[in-house]
């Protein structure tokens, strides 16, 4: 959770933007479901596009994501091994884990990267209200641009700081410090 301050970092305050895109898209898939499905089973009329707008703004929303994912280091992890070991092999073994989270984003950001393309081009629309798939497509590029920029500083950080796969599991006893 990020707390609103004037005197948030520069990166701070990118990664407070991407969590209110990811926030919010996940926000609109939630309200698209439950209005499609009480036009749906309500009034036997449901929205027209609502699973294609569901499911493409839920890519929209992932990918978003996976950029606050890749800043917090909050995404779910196995480290038997690393805690198994001395500090120091346990950073490398987190700097080598944040290489292939990165190596598999850069990846992942090239394949959609060319599925904008192959989208701009090929005209593929919504079924009912013939809305192109290319701006879903693209927003979600850009969500997963954003996550190479953030696993990349992260990356950097675990580097420079050697901070630990584990800075973050703690999150909800400091909160509820901070409630008394």
């Amino acid at each position: 959770m990020t707390i609103e301050s004037p005197n948030l970092r520069p990166i701070d305050r990118v990664v407070q933007f991407v969590e209110r895109i990811a926030g919010i898209t996940l926000g609109l898939v939630t309200l698209l479901v439950v209005a499609s499905a009480i036009g749906r089973y309500g009034f036997a009329r449901p929205l027209p596009d609502a699973f294609d707008l569901s499911r493409l703004i839920l890519g929209v929303a992932i990918a978003w994501g996976l950029a606050s994912v890749g800043w917090h280091g909050t995404h779910i992890k196995v480290d038997l091994l690393a805690q198994a070991v001395g500090p120091k092999a346990r950073r490398w073994i987190n700097v080598f884990a944040w290489l292939v989270l990165l190596a598999f984003t850069i990846a992942l950001t090239w394949k959609i990267g060319n599925r904008v393309e192959a989208a701009m081009g090929g005209g593929d629309t919504t079924m009912d209200l013939r809305l192109p798939h290319w701006p879903f497509f693209a927003a979600i590029w850009l969500g997963l641009v954003a996550a190479v920029f953030t696993t990349a500083l992260r990356l950097w950080r675990v580097l420079r700081d050697g901070v630990d796969l584990g800075e973050f599991d703690g999150i909800d006893e400091s909160l509820l410090e901070d409630q008394k």
